[in-house]
């Protein structure tokens, strides 16, 4: 076997385009051969050359010249070593480790030339420094260039020597007599290689290239695609290996960087090939993987999108349609491991260019992948149809009433389906709900007056439990309708009195979350609002009325359950309808004609308790769920005074305050005995102290001073109780942190309360070691003091596990009192708390001080938390500023000390923290009365950049915000850069926020604040029209105006993209700008409103209708608005003080949800890719047995006909045919055929794919070209090669041949055997 020399390349990678799978050709020591003049390591070499001529260079050159050397050598040893660990044989191994030998000797020898060099130069330049001390005469200092840039270089060029190299011996390997290397290193007989040789020398050699071309990415420019192409055609061939042809396919892939490479690979005849690779069957799966992730190159780079303002799916693929047919028919079968990658690449495909997938049947095939799967694929289809049918340029591709329904088929369809059918049901649903959810899906789906939307209603009525409690749930996820947490004992028909004593805790955790003001104007709202109207008219009401009727007395508990749940949605509806629906038109919904006479029928019995017993229940949840809601507002820290609960909290206080003062009137007696019998004075052991006695004595008698001194001084139990306390004496602070436990950290707090409370208790704190010994168990952890110990009082370990942390709690018990922080103070324990600021390894501690400090007294406690909102650590930082900001949120009014520091807070370097202090700023910001007072302290935001614009639109709103960003020239710049640039973000971004609040976008859970998610973002003109200098500059600048003009301009533009979305930003900007009470006299001056009215009805595509439609509900939002679209016929919705609430809808529904009507374009064949019809009659059996192979009916006859031609003799000569064999590529890259008949036809014959072949298809396809002028004559040719009918033949006809005559046509009678022995069978004509 001749032994290859071997050569390898740096392992230094760059990430390339389209990743390679496990499936790719693995990584191959690269064996170049002497015939591909690549250099070696024995010999007269590249380094031998250059060290010959290496002195007479200058020192620059000498010492480029080896480091060149040195990569060289260096690879070479590399290579070899790689080699070595390689199963070789005897001889090869001796050989490569000869290599190994002689390149570590020239890497030593090169070494030594370097190091010479540079102790030489070093002497020169250290000379020369002397020299030259005072003066340079050098170079100038931007001519010198950097390393990396001289490094960078020289890789690039030694890459594309390499990447030359290996393209010479790829045209070696291709010529006609390739030649393997040399069987030894001085042997120069060539040895012709075999097959097998060639193909493993070829990918190698492809599998070196591609490295290259990874490592550099310069490279790819600078080599030829047809030069490359040209190389790796004869491995593609047939007759190479499917691993040869997969290292060809993922080497073009890699040439691949721009449209112009892709237009010189077009030049090459790569089709046939790809539609080959495409129809083999698993065995080929490399070869078919690297066939498609070529493609996928080819659509990803050389799709034309026809400009920016092209409309969605107006492009073009550089795909001819022999390759998306045999891609479509991969995508196609079901079995095929490729098919949801080919599914997804046809969803991109159909974006760029819908007229290709409409032509090839592209579309046909998505619209069956969306109900038959893959399931995880069916979202991305139908948001891609979904963006098609926006526009009506590529809406017309799409069958009204047939193809975008398919998608209901998983629900429509159920009936009958089993038990089994339920979870394709419930994903059917899912998809229904996100395509209703938006303007396209919902507007094409109301197309045949909702005759869609009927069909899914209807589904309702069919008596099947499980199709039903889908589809009820469908109705619950769409309108957004979130039941209360009792609503399972509702269906369950349970009682709902017992649910209201969570209600406590319900209200602290709403509590904790800022109320909006009134006036927020709600997106989602407004969609649930023409969601509800919509499926009213489509019956929805009525068919869950339909349900009430029914009677199933085998199967009562589920039916009644099932009834229920339908009761439960029809309530929620109402709920919602009289909600986010003008009074007119909830009235309508909730008459509920049908059901109230089911309740009067009196005839009927039946019908008149399903009609009571349903309003009923009705009732009955909506008088339950307005108990639930909460009465009182959520910014008011004390509960109105009229709440259900405020008779509960007036008796637990007069019992609290009549205990208290029993206590305090105790007599000395039962005083005494109290203190006896608490244990105290009898034992140390707290176990055996009785703790409800205890607890009523520090929080009733000791209240009283009297008590208080005659404990402390009289008996001494108070010193003893104290001690208990005391951190040294490893009582108290020894303690297991458990729920049990707890109780003594609360008895602590209340005895620092009570102390307090009282002079005396005030003295006895003061004299006692309570405070100095927490103040030495402080000192504990100073690192700089003598007195620590192994185990300190307040170490990690004893936070976590006991009861020390209780002692943070008891000094904040004593901050909130004036008296507390004196004695605090002249315990020097804020001096501790600013030494324990400052422990890096303890934030625990410094957690502990800022969560239980009051901070409502001005004082150290101010000082310590500015004192860490300021440290050198983040999280510490980031930890005080948000419970400052938890501060400012619970606080009654605004503080002045908590803004001041928290406008500190925004010029933190830190970026998080930033951010988090913008965000409580905004939410304080919400108050007028905080607002001004920000205002005044003037705060400097241009470093926030784009965190703090809403900061800065906030200040806006107000007028002294207004002049304080005019002065600070923050208004003018904005407006420039909103009217040219930031107009048109707010519309990117205003309809990404709608996707998240209509659940058809994921959702970042950290970016979904609870009550605030269908707040429309605020806009920078809408801000500006809140107050009178913002109008003034307003009309100024005119830019009102111009939006105007553009709106009428082009509001009923449909192709240009960008027109539209300029559009779209003009009418953000002027619903805005209307939505507040100043700016609306701007609309009615402009006469605005009717051209926006004119668009929401007339204009073709969904989503400017949908803009409208926000838009008029934000110009709904005044009074004066309202009343102004009320002329219009569309109605605002008004809250019960008649205010308006920024929703409405119009009358008339169905003028703003029907969409025109279209007619559907279809690609019709308009001869100009026919082909002249055969010559020969057995020619012409065969291509009619091909084309009934398409047929499902007759395939397997066809086939079988087919199999039993290619047998007899007579029919060889056209199974070699490469004439045939283009008939019949055209027959399958023109019509629909399943992957396994593709397969089937191509390998019917006998032709092996090489650049010959491909050569002669090319050819052929120009002779065969029907020419207009014989048209007229083809046309009857054409219709004699159908199976309708086919001229007769004299010498011999097969059964088979008789089965496709017509019984118009006489068949002569043959004497002779048949060709193929078929029994008759009746056609049915019109199939071909």
């Amino acid at each position: 076997m001749p032994v290859p020399t071997p050569h390898f390349l740096d392992h230094r990678t760059h990430r390339s385009r389209g990743s390679d799978s496990a499936a790719s050709a693995p990584p191959v020591p690269v064996h170049t051969t002497t015939t591909a003049s690549l250099p070696t390591s024995t010999g007269t070499t590249l380094v031998d050359i250059e060290s010959d001529g290496i002195e007479q260079r200058s020192p620059a050159d000498q010492l480029q010249a080896l480091n060149n050397q040195l990569q060289l050598e260096n690879r070479i040893k590399e290579g070899a070593e790689n080699l070595l660990q390689m199963q070789l044989d005897a001889g090869l191994k001796s050989q490569v480790e000869e290599e190994l030998e002689l390149a570590q000797s020239k890497i030593d020898s090169i070494m030594k030339k370097i190091e010479n060099y540079n102790t030489r130069t070093g002497r020169r330049v250290a000379h020369a420094t002397e020299n030259t001390r005072r003066k340079f005469n050098g170079a100038p200092l931007n001519a010198l260039k950097p390393r990396d840039a001289v490094d960078e270089r020289e890789d690039f060029r030694t890459a594309l020597q390499e990447a030359m190299g290996y393209l010479r011996a790829l045209h070696k390997l291709a010529g006609p007599n390739p030649l393997s290397p040399p069987t030894s290193p001085s042997s120069s007989n060539l040895a012709v290689p075999n097959e097998s040789e060639l193909n493993k020398l070829r990918v190698e050699t492809m599998n070196s290239l591609i490295k290259v071309l990874q490592r550099n990415l310069r490279v790819r420019y600078d080599l030829s695609v047809p030069d490359v192409v040209q190389a790796v055609i004869p491995a593609l061939a047939d007759r190479a290996t499917k691993q040869s042809r997969a290292t060809a396919y993922r080497l073009v892939r890699h040439m691949l960087v721009s449209m112009q490479s892709v237009e010189k690979l077009k030049e090459h005849a790569l089709d046939w090939y790809l539609v080959k690779s495409l129809s083999r069957d698993n065995k080929y799966t490399v070869e078919k993987e690297q066939a498609i992730k070529l493609i996928r190159a080819i659509v990803e780079i050389g799709s034309s999108r026809h400009g920016p303002g092209s409309a969605v799916g107006t492009g073009s693929v550089p795909l001819s349609e022999p390759v998306m047919r045999a891609f479509i028919a991969v995508a196609e079968q079901p079995e095929d491991p490729f098919k949801p990658i080919c599914v997804q690449t046809l969803v991109e495909i159909l974006l760029i260019d819908v007229q290709i997938m409409a032509r090839t049947g592209g579309i046909h095939l998505l619209l069956h992948a969306i109900n038959e799967g893959p399931a995880e694929m069916a979202p991305l289809i139908s948001s891609a149809f979904l963006f098609i049918a926006d526009s009506p340029r590529t809406r017309a591709y799409l069958h009204l009433g047939t193809d975008l329904e398919m998608a209901m088929a998983g629900v429509t369809d159920a009936y009958g389906k089993g038990a089994d059918h339920a979870d394709k049901m419930r994903g059917t649903a899912k998809l229904i709900v996100s395509m209703l959810r938006t303007w396209s899906g919902l507007m094409y789906f109301c197309a045949h007056d909702k005759l869609a939307l009927r069909t899914l209603v209807d589904n309702l009525r069919i008596p099947t439990l499980t199709a039903r409690d889908i589809i009820l749930d469908m109705f619950f996820e769409l309108f957004n309708i979130k039941p209360p947490e009792w609503h399972q004992a509702f269906l369950d028909g349970r009682r709902l009195t017992m649910y209201r004593r969570n209600r406590t805790k319900d209200t602290d955790r709403t509590a904790e979350v800022p109320l909006n003001k009134q006036d927020s104007l709600k997106l989602a709202d407004q969609f649930v609002a023409l969601l509800i109207l919509v499926f009213s008219g489509a019956g929805l009401m009525d068919a869950l009325t339909s349900m009430l009727e029914e009677e199933l007395p085998d199967e009562a508990p589920t039916g009644s359950n099932m009834h229920r749940k339908a009761t439960l949605l029809m309530a929620e509806i109402l709920q919602t309808a009289n909600r986010v629906l003008p009074l007119s038109v909830a009235a309508k919904i909730q008459a509920l004609p049908r059901v109230f006479n089911l309740a009067s029928d009196y005839r009927e019995i039946e019908h008149r308790i399903v009609g009571t017993s349903t309003l009923s229940a009705i009732d009955t949840y909506n008088r339950h769920r307005l108990r639930q809601q909460l009465t009182a507002p959520k910014d008011v820290a004390r509960p109105r005074a009229n709440s259900v609960e405020d008779a509960v909290r007036r008796g637990q206080r007069q019992a609290e305050q009549t205990r208290i003062k029993l206590g305090m009137q105790m007599d000395d007696k039962n005083f005494q005995a109290l203190l006896l019998v608490s244990q105290v004075l009898a034992t140390k052991d707290q176990t055996k102290w009785n703790f409800d006695i205890l607890q009523d004595l520090v929080e009733g008698p000791l209240l009283n001073p009297k008590r208080m001194e005659e404990t402390i001084k009289v008996s001494r139990y108070m010193r003893k109780l104290i001690s208990f306390f005391h951190p040294f004496a490893h009582r108290f602070s020894d303690l297991s942190k458990s729920k049990s436990n707890m109780r003594w950290v609360k008895l602590g707090c209340t005895l620092m309360n009570t102390l307090l409370s009282s002079p005396e208790g005030i003295r006895f704190l003061g004299e006692d070691d309570f405070m100095s010994q927490i103040v030495k168990s402080f000192a504990q952890l100073d690192p700089l003091n003598a007195t620590q110990t192994e185990d300190p009082i307040f170490s990690k370990k004893r936070m976590q596990e006991t009861l020390t942390y209780g002692y943070f709690e008891m000094l904040g018990v004593m901050s909130r009192r004036k008296e507390g922080i004196e004695l605090l103070e002249k315990a020097k324990l804020f001096t501790a708390f600013y030494h324990l600021s400052e422990l890096r390894s303890r934030e625990d501690l410094i957690k502990a001080i800022i969560e239980n400090l009051d901070y409502s007294i001005d004082g150290h406690s101010r000082i310590v938390l500015s004192k860490t909102l300021t440290s050198s650590y983040r999280d510490i930082r980031l930890y005080a500023t948000n419970h400052l900001g938890e501060l400012i949120r619970g606080s009654a009014q605004a503080n002045a000390w908590t803004l001041r520091l928290l406008l500190t807070q925004l010029y933190d370097p830190d970026l998080d923290i930033q951010e988090v202090a913008v965000r409580y700023l905004e939410e304080a910001c919400e108050s007028n009365d905080v607002l001004e007072m920000v205002v005044e302290m003037n705060p400097t935001l241009d470093h926030l950049g784009e965190i703090g614009n809403g900061l800065l639109l906030k200040f806006m709103s107000t007028p002294m915000g207004f002049r304080y960003l005019y002065a600070a020239e923050y208004i003018d710049r904005e407006m420039d850069a909103w009217f040219h640039e930031r107009n048109l973000h707010y519309v990117f971004h205003i309809e990404v926020f709608t996707a998240k609040a209509f659940g058809t976008a994921p959702v970042d859970l950290e970016d979904e604040p609870l009550l605030t998610e269908h707040i429309v973002p605020p806009h920078f003109y809408g801000v500006m029209a809140k107050t009178e200098l913002g109008c003034r500059v307003l009309t100024e600048k005119g830019h009102f105006g111009e939006f105007s003009q553009f709106i009428r301009k082009h509001g009923s533009e449909t192709e240009d993209q960008e027109i539209i979305l300029k559009l779209k930003s003009a009418l953000w900007a002027v619903g805005n700008i209307g939505s507040t009470e100043r700016g609306l006299p701007f609309l009615e001056e402009e006469e605005i409103i009717p051209t926006i009215l004119d668009i929401s009805e007339q204009n073709a595509i969904c989503s400017v209708r949908g803009t409208c439609f926000f838009v008029l509900g934000l110009i709904s939002s005044t009074p004066q608005g309202a009343e102004i679209l009320d002329d219009y016929n569309w109605e605002a919705t008004l809250s019960p003080l008649g205010l308006p609430t920024g929703l409405c809808v119009p009358t008339d529904i169905e003028k703003f949800v029907s969409l025109p009507s279209w007619n559907t374009t279809c690609d019709i064949d308009d001869g100009s890719n026919r082909l002249e019809p055969p010559a020969s009659e057995e020619e012409i059996e065969v291509m009619t047995a091909i084309y009934n192979l398409a047929n499902t009916v007759i395939a397997n006859a066809a086939s079988r006909t087919l199999t039993k031609m290619k047998s007899r003799r007579e029919y060889r000569r056209i199974f070699a045919s490469t004439t045939m064999l283009y008939r019949a590529l055209h027959v399958i890259s023109s019509q629909r055929y399943r992957l396994p008949v593709r397969r089937y036809i191509i390998d019917l014959f006998n032709v092996e794919l090489n650049d010959e072949v491909v050569k002669k298809l090319g050819e052929h396809a120009i002779r065969l070209k029907l020419h207009s002028s014989t048209s007229s004559v083809v046309r009857g040719r054409m219709r004699a090669m159908s199976i309708l009918g086919r001229p007769a033949r004299h010498h011999h006809v097969s059964e088979s041949d008789e089965e496709s005559v017509s019984d118009e046509e006489e068949v002569p009678e043959v004497k002779k055997h048949p060709v193929v022995n078929l029994p008759p069978q009746i056609r049915i004509a019109g199939f071909d």
